[in-house]
């Protein structure tokens, strides 16, 4: 994403395009106060008519060639924005999907909406329109250039308030930014607020969760639009102050026009074009003020967008195994969550041999999700290696290791897309068999014939407002249509009802069959039962590991995996 933020600046070529446009569109600008001071000296003053056609058609004839030039600039501006603007959403939303999961967890959900509306201000900061206005700051000097020709006092009161305005806006601009972060912040947790009243509605209600929610719903709300009260005011009085200035600096061109007027050292004409060549000066710095704070929120939104870019990402690339055989070992593998002092465990070194049933247990938060998702790759340990048939798997690219697991979560969530999409999502590839194979394993043949458009139902809420033992088969389903060598399924049967548990038995049972390596979190008696190696992470520092040597065809014919 760095490059994105280079690519911002403007290109050379496009930058001497878009000032070569300015310079002759601010050039041709000055015809109509020309127009003005010729008109009040030469024909008013003598009445020839053909002064006055050749003056008209020579200001016409002008502001058609400037218009042709500022719309020549809006296109070569819009050019400039268009391509970044578009890199950087997609690289923006690019980083939520590749960013390594333990980093993304760290960052509250509130902030990492912020990461695509970043985009949005970054997109409105960087519009055309507001790129002509910051290289018409410049050639504010060419009218004040101009009018020195005129009145060299008149050039400088020009010149005065135009630096003015030009200190207050920066300034002003650096004051909303301050406001802005602020700002920004406070949506964050507005964002937070909302998912809560809007994706956990039954929680909400259930619990009178309402008048609680309500109570910190107006406390933010007075935050936020405290903050937008402010910023409001700021902006308020930069505009006050700009058209004050407008008005004042007109005031002193005429007062000290007239006393030349009166002196005979300046013509009416004269004084009336640098009244009007003031106005034009101060025009592109009014326009600039104004804009602090849609150029206070962009870089903010950069700076969100930078600290984003940091977080460090997932190889796209990576080694990887012809055939991977389904082997797995830890090397003295410890894990503690950020900012924890107590490790979940540590020192862990275990060797699984391709083919072996491996049940994990232990209490709540004794790390056995943690160390699924280990396995899995989504997140690292702190130290010591996870070796699948020896490759590291730091090493390995997460794609082709993601392809290799049949890897059921504890709590499984699906995408808003169609069934079909959902199921096939990491294995694109697979053809009607593969998928009814799956889908009838899975015991959703049922669900899916009486949902009126079957494996084209378009899925919602990430599917959280489908039973959780649809969501689990929906699940497994997904997960067979690897059919990887490894099997790491994770409390396989909380949840489901009588069936849904015999689709998982046999599901795994299968699975041994066929000489898959199995990696069960589970308390569930049959499946227990039914290991050949035991981890019992209630054990610490070291998990206890027990090992009980059986052929895994024996394990699959004893029952131990069936209903």
């Amino acid at each position: 994403m760095n490059e994105l933020f280079r690519r911002l600046k403007l290109k050379p070529g496009l930058s001497i395009e878009i000032g070569l446009a300015s310079l002759f569109a601010n050039i041709l600008a000055l015809a109509t106060t020309l127009f003005v001071i010729q008109v009040l000296n030469r024909y008013v003053a003598h009445g020839i008519d053909a002064t006055l056609t050749t003056l008209f058609t020579g200001v016409i004839l002008a502001i058609i060639l400037e218009y042709a030039f500022r719309r020549l600039r809006m296109r070569l501006a819009r050019a400039v924005s268009a391509g970044p603007d578009q890199a950087i959403g997609s690289a923006g939303y690019n980083v939520l999907l590749k960013v390594k999961a333990g980093a993304l967890e760290r960052i509250p959900q509130g902030q990492r909406q912020q990461i695509m509306s970043a985009s949005s201000s970054i997109e409105k900061a960087f519009g055309s329109g507001n790129i002509g206005a910051v290289f018409d700051v410049p050639f504010a000097l060419l009218f004040v250039g101009v009018l020195f020709f005129i009145s060299p006092l008149l050039s400088g009161i020009v010149g005065f308030f135009a630096i003015a305005v030009f200190i207050y806006g920066t300034l002003s601009a650096a004051r909303l930014q301050k406001d802005t972060r602020q700002l920004l912040s406070a949506s964050g947790n507005s964002n937070a607020l909302i998912r809560s009243a809007t994706g956990e509605i039954d929680t909400v209600r259930a619990f009178n969760a309402s008048s609680f929610l309500g109570k910190l719903w107006q406390q933010q709300l007075e935050n936020v639009q405290g903050l937008r009260r402010a910023m409001e005011t700021r902006q308020g009085g930069t505009q006050i102050i700009v058209q004050t200035a407008t008005a004042l600096m007109s005031v002193l061109i005429v007062t000290f026009g007239a006393t030349m007027v009166v002196a005979g050292d300046l013509n009416v004409g004269a004084m009336i074009g640098a009244n009007i060549l003031g106005a034009r000066a101060l025009m592109p710095i009014s326009r600039f003020a104004q804009l602090g704070a849609t150029f206070a929120e962009a870089s903010e939104s950069l700076s969100i967008l930078r600290e984003f870019a940091k977080l460090p990402l997932e190889s796209d690339s990576g080694s990887f195994k012809t055939k991977y055989m389904g082997g797995l070992e830890f090397k003295d593998v410890a894990f503690v969550f950020p900012g924890g002092t107590t490790p979940l465990f540590e020192s862990l070194s275990l060797s699984i041999k391709p083919g072996t049933i491996l049940v994990i247990s232990g209490s709540n938060s004794s790390g056995k999700t943690t160390l699924s998702r280990l396995i899995t790759g989504l997140i690292e340990p702190v130290r010591g290696q996870i070796l699948v048939d020896g490759l590291d798997l730091r090493q390995a690219s997460p794609e082709w290791w993601r392809r290799q697991i049949v890897y059921l979560p504890q709590e499984p969530t699906l995408l808003n897309t169609s069934i079909r999409e959902n199921l096939m999502t990491v294995n694109p590839d697979a053809n009607a068999e593969q998928l009814a194979r799956a889908i009838s394993a899975a015991g959703l043949v049922n669900f899916l014939d009486e949902s009126p458009k079957g494996l084209e139902t378009q899925v919602t809420d990430n599917g959280r407002n489908l039973s959780l033992g649809i969501r689990r088969r929906l699940a497994l389903a997904r997960a067979l249509l690897t059919d990887g060598m490894l099997v790491i399924f994770d409390e396989p049967t909380e949840g489901l009802d009588t069936e849904g548990v015999s689709c998982v038995y046999a599901a795994m049972k299968d699975l041994a069959k066929r000489g898959r390596t199995i990696i069960v979190v589970s308390h569930d008696p049959k499946i227990v039962k039914g290991a050949q190696v035991a981890i019992d992470l209630n054990v610490k520092p070291v998990p206890r590991i027990t090992e009980r040597p059986r052929p895994v065809e024996t394990v699959a014919k004893e029952g131990d995996l069936s209903s």
